[in-house]
């Protein structure tokens, strides 16, 4: 059983870490049981934030448009969480975000975890939902924002701090931390010619989007340049 760990949440554009994109980070360092540091920024992830996930998170393309991007920080927070185990509700989710930003940025990103969401499913009734908010409505933890990074992480880590003291003594094996393990494939950049014929495509279909071209990666152009063709066709002459 661990007391000192990052409790870390992300909030993101979508599920997938390798076609999706982080829009708010939080780590939180707590040192036998107590938070003593915080790490939270937005993150500009370089496209359009969709209806769903603003209503899901309450985060805009305003809010994150003069925030500073996943490379920029992912640095700063690798070094802020070094040394110290990761907690949060499914942190593999998490895990995988924060691999992919680290091997975008040639870093390395090997940790261990404790996952609040796997102590839940073994110490919690079958028929009670496992979810961080139900979870904490379960074993009465206040909550103050679901679904934005910060909120979510500290509850994490009461709702850890929770189970320690009901669970820690007979189930300790539950809470020591394991390896994490993901493998994450670094993104190329967008070529010079995708970029030119995406927004030739642009132009042509006269379509309206905001796209950051220097942020978009060689998948990412090539499916959003199929994805035009398919519904709109090619260049026209």
């Amino acid at each position: 059983m661990t007391s000192s760990y990052i409790a870390l949440d992300l909030e993101t554009t979508g599920l997938e870490s390798r076609t999706e994109k982080i829009t708010e980070a939080a780590a939180l360092k707590v040192i036998d049981g107590e938070i003593q540091g915080r790490f939270v920024t937005l993150i500009n992830p370089g496209r359009a934030i969709t209806k769903k996930i603003t209503e899901l998170t309450g985060i805009t393309d305003e809010m994150v448009k003069d925030a500073p991007a996943m490379e920029e920080v992912i640095g700063e927070l690798l070094e802020f969480s070094e040394g110290l185990p990761l907690l949060g509700h499914n942190i593999s989710f998490d895990y995988r975000f924060l691999k992919q930003a680290a091997v975008n940025s040639h870093l390395e990103c090997e940790r261990d975890a404790v996952d609040t969401l796997l102590l839940c499913r073994s110490l919690m009734p079958t028929d009670e939902k496992k979810n961080l908010s139900a979870a904490c409505a379960f074993y009465h933890i206040p909550q103050s924002t679901a679904h934005r990074a910060e909120a979510d992480a500290e509850s994490a880590h009461l709702l850890y701090r929770k189970l320690c003291s009901l669970y820690g003594k007979e189930r300790e094996e539950l809470f020591r931390p394991h390896p994490l393990i993901h493998k994450a494939k670094r993104e190329q950049p967008a070529t010079k010619r995708q970029k030119e014929y995406l927004q030739e495509l642009i132009k042509c279909h006269r379509i309206d989007i905001t796209l950051q071209m220097d942020c978009l990666s060689r998948s990412e152009a090539s499916r959003l340049i199929d994805t035009i063709i398919l519904q709109r066709g090619r260049l026209r002459e």
